[in-house]
This record gives C-alpha cells, sequence and structure tokens, in this order.
C-alpha cells in the first residue's frame, strides 16, 4: 500500500532490476493498494520486495500489508480439481452424443477433445506458462469451442447419410466437411483474431489464459475436420448405425 496513487510503470521497472523479471504487478481496488505475484518460496521473498518497492519511490514508499504463499498443496488440489472438472464435461458431452447422434459419433468427439486438450497442456509446459484457474477456464472453453466445430461436421454428415444414399463413408465425409469448411474456417479465424487482441493488449494477467485459446482454437479446428472424422472411418460408421431399431408387434403386446 503507498500513501499516493501508485506508478505502476515505475513498480515494474524497479522490481526487473531487482532479479524479479516474473513479477506481475497490478491494482488491487483503490490506486494506492498494488498486488505483487511472482513464483518463489523463499520465506524472505516479501522483504526483499519492500525494499524494492521502496527504491522504485523514495517520496512515496510502500508498506507490505500482506504476504501469501500458494504452496504445492494448494497447487496440487488445482489439478485434481481441473483435471475432475475436465473429466465430468468430456463424460457429459459423450453421454450427450451417443444419446443425441450415436455411439461412434461420441467417440470421435472425445477422442478429438482429449487430443485438444493435450496440445494445449503440451504447449503450456513447453513454454513454461503457470497453470492456474484462468488457464484452466480457457482449457474448459476449449472443449465447448471444438465440440461445438465437431458437431457442426458430425450433424452435415448424419444428414448427407440420407441425402447421399450411394455415397461411400469416405465420400460422404468429405463432402460434408468440404460443406462446413467456409463456417470452420470464418469461426476460426475470427476467434483467432479475438484472442490476439487480448494476447496483445491483455497484459500480463491474461497471457496464459490467451496462449491457451489461441493453441486451444487452432488444435480444435484441425481435429474437428482431420481427428474426428477419421474416428468415424476406422469405426466403420454406416447409415445402418443411425437407423432406430424397429419395435415389433410382439415387443408392443409384451409391454405392461
Amino acid at each position: 500500500t503507498y500513501e499516493k496513487p501508485a506508478d505502476l510503470t515505475k513498480v515494474r521497472t524497479e522490481l526487473a532490476s531487482a532479479g524479479f523479471h516474473d513479477a506481475v504487478v497490478q491494482s488491487f481496488g483503490a490506486t494506492t493498494d498494488l498486488l505483487v505475484r511472482m513464483p518463489g518460496d523463499d520465506p524472505l521473498l516479501g522483504n526483499k520486495v519492500a525494499a524494492a518497492l521502496g527504491q522504485a519511490d523514495t517520496a512515496n514508499p510502500a508498506v507490505i500489508k500482506r504476504v501469501e504463499f500458494v504452496g504445492p498443496q494448494v497447487g496440487e488440489e488445482l489439478r485434481d480439481q481441473g483435471g475432475l472438472g475436465m473429466l465430468m464435461a468430456l463424460g457429459g458431452i459423450m453421454l450427450y452424443l451417443a444419446f443425441r447422434f450415436q455411439w461412434k459419433f461420441a467417440v470421435g468427439a472425445i477422442v478429438s477433445l482429449v487430443h485438444d486438450v493435450i496440445v494445449t497442456m503440451g504447449v503450456l509446459s513447453f513454454f513454461q506458462i503457470t497453470f492456474d484457474l484462468t488457464v484452466l477456464a480457457a482449457v474448459l472453453a476449449i472443449i465447448g469451442y471444438s465440440l461445438n466445430d465437431t458437431i457442426v461436421v458430425f450433424d452435415r454428415v448424419r444428414e448427407n447419410f440420407r441425402v447421399l444414399r450411394k455415397a461411400s463413408l469416405i465420400d460422404n465425409i468429405n463432402i460434408s466437411t468440404t460443406q462446413t469448411l467456409l463456417r470452420t474456417m470464418a469461426t476460426s479465424i475470427s476467434t483467432l483474431l479475438a484472442i490476439a487482441a487480448l494476447l496483445i493488449f491483455g497484459g500480463d494477467n491474461l497471457w496464459g489464459f490467451s496462449i491457451a485459446l489461441f493453441v486451444g482454437v487452432l488444435a480444435g479446428t484441425y481435429s474437428s475436420i482431420y481427428i474426428a472424422n477419421v474416428v468415424l472411418i476406422w469405426l466403420n460408421l454406416s447409415a445402418e448405425d443411425l437407423i432406430p431399431p424397429v419395435v415389433t408387434d410382439k415387443e408392443i403386446d409384451d409391454r405392461p
């Protein structure tokens, strides 16, 4: 906390010169209050930061109000809860698609979504980006976005089974993908432009969120075309799979 409104640029510069290059500085309520976040488990870290902040503006001294440390236990809880949330989302999606479409569509969608999550987490790990609540929110958003793209293609495949009765499965998928390609590209490009604005102007606080979304949308765009559809071919989807079971007269008579 400062006595006068704090200069964020000056504070960031002073912290960087003191060796705290990963420090995230942002206003916290009033203009005189700042929140400083950085990695590290040194119990004297608060004192070192206080000394650096004191040198940032000698005419406007700072007072450390509170120091909190997020340890491995909290990180483990976030990992477990985030993983459980993603598993529940994937399970619900699989049940919905199996009921609304057919179980082969559900398998294709889940394989595609798992691919998107793995690619996104791999990029985050490669660049050493912290996995926090904002990144978790981005991953869940990616699941929803990619699923929407995949369902659009799947719905056209199902429709073309009725329209193109003599077409093979591969021809059906190729035609369906071509018919939905313009919509997929237009949606993805417009979404990526919005995310690019977040990357450029969002600042450090939204960096992990923006990177995760950007990578996830790219992965989701090609997985809905090149992965989900390939799974349908592997599972040998046919028009007969989409025909509802016929209820015989005997089965009707046996009902109470």
